[in-house]
């Protein structure tokens, strides 16, 4: 994994049992699934906004915050970045319509 996305999966982790009252994202593990949704929710809207006025730098840091809080809902949920890259490795190579066609054969 990435060295900065290990770090931050360490780091969310050991968030999960600090103060909420001095940790934003401690806090959110506190108000729940629900709130960690709602963070994400916002992030991407506010990624779509920035990707349609077309400010790059801004688009940046509007992404950086839907992969963080996203990483925050991966650890709510006791998964990774890891599972996400696994996920992504296991795909390379197939098409995008043949991925989403045996997807919708499990189902």
């Amino acid at each position: 994994m990435n060295t900065i996305l290990k770090k931050l999966t360490e780091t969310l982790e050991a968030k999960k049992k600090d103060d909420p009252s001095k940790s934003y994202t401690a806090s959110l593990y506190r108000d729940g699934l629900e709130a960690i949704l709602k963070k994400v929710n916002e992030e991407t809207f506010e990624t779509i906004i920035a990707a349609r006025q077309g400010d790059n730098k801004e688009l940046i840091h509007e992404v950086a915050d839907l992969w963080f809080h996203t990483l925050v809902l991966m650890a709510h949920k006791n998964l990774s970045a890891d599972d996400i890259l696994n996920e992504l490795s296991r795909r390379e190579g197939t098409s995008g319509i043949e991925e989403k066609k045996s997807r919708a054969n499990k189902a």
